[in-house]
């Protein structure tokens, strides 16, 4: 019996809190998820997608306010970008609010109240993304904290623009797999990427 949206909202953030990983459709591609407060959980992502922490990834939040819980100073260029972006739009933002690196065993909890430290990229910028999709905007909302986004692919290989073009070795590595069937809000392309600074300039990263 297929399961109702409020059902596979509620799996998906019991996954989520229990630091597990997720394979979901976004506004976008499918996309690998967890936690993005939670070192350990990123790190797990890193290991699925065969990939070098050295690299950032890109979260979801549900709203600008919660993008403003994790960031030092969000430039006004960022909130009028966000006011009148009509598409798919990643922005990444300066002074990302992570917490130490502590022992190797703490580095593993989550804290609700900094990004994972993998999460972010070296200089402490951090790509985040208010999706344009209610399903993503939900998840984010209900667990309370922003969730990495990077596609469904091992390091290297193609984008899967479709669930049926996810490898099975991504599919068999992750906790939770959202039903297929909500695909059907995602454009199959990747977002645009823009990047602001304290004072206003932009680079676009991607169109």
């Amino acid at each position: 019996m297929k399961k109702d949206i409020a059902e596979i909202l509620k799996e998906t953030v019991a996954v989520l809190k229990d630091g597990g990983t997720i394979l979901y459709p976004t506004d976008t591609v499918w996309g690998l998820g967890c936690d993005a407060t939670n070192p350990g959980a990123v790190a797990k992502i890193y290991d699925i997608k065969h990939r070098s922490d050295s690299k950032a990834l890109v979260l979801l939040a549900c709203d600008l306010d919660m993008v403003a819980k994790y960031i030092n100073v969000v430039p006004q260029m960022a909130i009028h970008l966000v006011d009148v972006n009509d598409k798919p739009m990643t922005i990444i933002y300066p002074g990302a609010i992570t917490y130490p690196r502590f022992a190797e065993e703490e580095s593993q909890k989550a804290d609700r109240f900094h990004l994972a430290c993998n999460a972010v990229a070296e200089d402490g910028t951090v790509g985040i993304r208010i999706p344009m999709m209610d399903f993503c905007r939900q998840v984010t909302f209900k667990l309370g904290r922003p969730i990495v986004s990077t596609s469904a692919n091992i390091s290297g290989e193609p984008t899967p623009k479709t669930y049926s073009d996810i490898p099975s070795a991504i599919k068999d590595a992750v906790d939770y797999i959202v039903d297929p069937s909500l695909e059907a809000g995602a454009t199959g392309l990747s977002s645009q990427i823009i990047k602001v600074g304290l004072d206003g300039e932009i680079q676009i990263i991607r169109k």
